[in-house]
Order: structure tokens, then C-alpha cells, then sequence
């Protein structure tokens, strides 16, 4: 019996940030939409075929651009097209630096760090740069 394993979590995560680190960021293009071409027209025919539920249907090798009618063009016209395992944006994320109650961002002032960490938690990473106060608290 045959049966798909998920490989470890650790093996998961890292191919993930690889591909968050590679990231890049695109725009849409619906050129020659496909939902008013025949060619669109006659895969939807086929789709409703028993056979077209086969795994080896689905894996024809057909661009994005037939499937759904869009095309994803990088931001930056200097890029290269994004493939089909490559993990890409619209827009950029939101600074979470600076307050921002519009998007519900409270901002990193005023919150504690610890300024040997260089986690998460570390003053470098959580001021952003704007500088910080160190204070020693005896503890009796």
C-alpha cells in the first residue's frame, strides 16, 4: 500500500523561510484574458469530462496564464518571472516600528528589550534603530 509521508517539520520550516527569504514582489497582468478565448472555452468543456479528474489531467504543464487568465509579472521589470514554487507578494508588509491603529499595529515604543539578545526580544531589533535606555534593577 502507498501512502504520502510529510517530511519532517524542521525540513518544512526551513524550505518555507528559503522561499519567504527569496520572496519577491509582484503585479498582476490579464493580457488576453482567457475566460473570452476558446481555448479557455474547451478546457471548461473537458473539465466536466469523468476522465479530467485523472491526476495526470491536472499536471499538463499549462501556464498560469491559461489556467486562470492572469499573469504574474514582477514589480521590478529588472526581475525575472516568478516560477512555480516561488513564493511572491502584491504589496509590501506593514512597518511595525511606528503605531498604525488603522491596521491595528500598536508599535515597538516603550516595550522592554533585552539588550544582549540578539532573538527576537533584542534591543537592536525591537527599537528600530531609534535607540534605547538600559537600566539596572537590583532585585533583594
Amino acid at each position: 500500500t502507498c501512502w504520502m509521508r510529510l517530511p519532517p517539520f524542521r525540513v518544512i520550516g526551513d524550505t518555507l523561510k528559503d522561499r519567504f527569504d527569496g520572496a519577491s514582489r509582484v503585479m498582476v497582468s490579464n493580457v488576453g484574458n482567457a475566460h473570452g478565448n476558446s481555448a479557455h472555452n474547451s478546457k471548461y468543456n473537458k473539465s466536466n469530462n469523468i476522465n479530467s479528474n485523472s491526476i495526470h489531467n491536472r499536471r499538463e504543464g499549462k501556464g498560469r496564464k491559461q489556467k486562470y487568465g492572469f499573469q504574474l509579472k514582477p514589480y521590478n521589470p529588472e526581475h525575472k518571472p516568478p516560477g512555480p514554487k516561488d513564493l511572491v507578494y502584491y504589496e509590501p508588509s506593514p512597518g511595525f516600528c511606528d503605531r498604525n491603529p488603522k491596521l491595528g499595529i500598536q508599535g515597538t515604543h516603550g516595550r522592554q528589550c533585552n539588550d544582549t539578545s540578539i532573538g527576537v526580544d533584542g534591543c537592536d531589533l525591537l527599537c528600530c534603530g531609534r535607540g534605547y535606555r538600559t537600566q539596572v534593577v537590583d532585585v533583594v
